[in-house]
């Protein structure tokens, strides 16, 4: 080990050494740089436009630029929005300018992180992008549609890179042990388990198979919890303020919505361990118990007053499992959108008749005008009735009535659903007894 430190001879990091030098050594990108595919054909045609790569970490953003500079002829210029800002972009475009007007060669200027920029310095790319003083390429982790100004999207192609898959992991495995000449020393299960906990992250993978062979000893072998020790934890790839944070809130939502339990646990542990603030997912659950569980369980929504109340006096890590509670309580509730739906329904309808009055029967008099007017005549007491019921109308005057609320045969919604064909039965034998009795007049 000493002659290796102390010689004057040291090796690059083994991500660098195995940097692609040509786009078919890009792994799991091939429906983006492939022959046939977007990239592919640029490069083909001679005719590179700007575009923005879109993906996870470690996936080959910075790799397939510099590779299409070289296939091009174009200046590599490089900067992360991390760490530029509006001067150095001034010099970046002054020294493309230059280089294009002496040299005659363009310059393709790829931005790492390009969504930290804000919207001025993102306006600032326009004008050199549009006269063809740069060809941009920007990187990012985060969905451009959110991130990104409209107006430079509308010059740009937006390519989405894969995360690599376990699959490509293996492929750079193996091509480290050839830069290496020898095996990586990890059993079969630790070598599945570095394939899962990479989490997409191909840089990070061989960084891992580095770091194990800088600790091994000759003929050693590591099993997973030896390397578990080793590189400890690895933190999701996970941004709570962006992209990764809706995805996995999504997720959450889907599954309990589709009843699994199972998945619903593992999408909200996700979160937890990625250090999502725990009373962010209680106000999302709490808001699913009255949007997607509702009058179906109407205990619900206590249960997650309850564990919300729980958390509170707890905090983590012993409240985490209220949190967990609460999850398992919803998946497994039956579900019903009946109330949810009722209500945007009612909405758009008020808007289309939000003028309209309460019919007058209905509206209290309390003076003498209002009640030389009709405002409360001929109102009737409904609990004054023997069955408790006098089927009036509460609609306006000239408007139908309308039907909002479908209860589903779900649930405690089994029974409401029950009660309002009761009452709207009810309700039609009431007005039409009404209707002939006025006919009678």
């Amino acid at each position: 080990m000493q002659d290796t430190l102390f010689s004057g001879s040291v090796k690059s990091p083994l991500a660098d050494r195995l940097r692609p030098t040509k786009l078919e050594e890009v792994v799991g990108q091939d429906h983006i740089v492939g022959e046939n595919a977007p990239l592919g054909r640029m490069i083909k045609s001679g005719k590179i436009t700007s575009f923005i790569l879109w993906g996870p970490p470690g996936c080959g953003k910075t790799t397939i630029a510099r590779l299409i500079a070289e296939y091009t002829n174009l200046y590599f210029e490089q900067i992360s929005a991390v760490f530029s800002g509006v001067a150095d972009l001034k010099k970046v475009f002054q020294y493309a300018e230059d280089r294009r007007k002496n040299l005659g060669k363009g310059t393709l200027l790829f931005v790492d992180e390009i969504h930290r920029f804000n919207k001025s310095q993102q306006d600032g790319f326009l004008p050199y992008v549009e006269n063809g003083t740069v060809i941009l390429v920007g990187a990012t982790t985060e969905n451009p549609s959110f991130e990104l100004n409209s107006a430079l999207l509308s010059r740009c192609q937006v390519f989405v890179l894969n995360r690599l898959t376990p699959d490509n992991f293996e492929q750079l495995l193996q091509r480290a042990e050839k830069e290496e000449g020898q095996k990586l020393p990890i059993d079969d299960e630790a070598r599945d388990f570095i394939k899962n906990i990479a989490d997409g992250d191909g840089r990070y993978i061989l960084n891992i198979a580095e770091n194990i062979w800088s600790y091994a000893q000759t003929g050693e072998i590591f099993n997973k919890e030896q390397i578990i020790n080793i590189i400890r934890s690895r933190a999701p790839i996970y941004d709570k303020g962006r992209d990764g944070h809706y995805n996995l809130i999504s997720a959450v939502h889907k599954s309990l919505r589709g009843s699994d339990v199972d998945a619903a646990l593992y999408w909200v542990a996700r979160m937890l361990v990625a250090g999502e603030d725990p009373r962010y997912i209680l106000r999302r659950l709490l808001r699913f118990s009255i949007e997607d569980v509702s009058l179906a369980d109407p205990n619900a929504v206590n249960q997650a007053i309850a564990c919300c109340d729980t958390y509170e006096r707890l905090g983590s890590p012993e409240g985490d499992l209220a949190i967990m509670q609460l999850t398992a309580y919803l998946a497994t509730a039956p579900k019903s959108a009946g109330v949810y739906k009722a209500m945007h329904k009612a909405i758009d309808c008020a808007k289309k008749t939000g003028s309209l009055m309460p019919p007058k029967h209905i509206l209290n008099a309390p003076t003498k005008l209002m009640k030389d007017l009709g405002y409360f005549k001929d109102y009737i007491y409904d609990q004054d009735l023997e069955d408790g019921f006098s089927g009036q109308n509460y609609f306006p005057d000239g408007m139908s009535r309308m039907k909002f609320y479908f209860p589903v045969d779900r649930g405690f919604e089994r029974e409401i659903k029950k009660r309002v064909d009761f009452f709207d039965n009810l309700r039609r034998e009431k007005q039409a007894k009404m209707k002939k009795e006025k006919a009678d007049e």
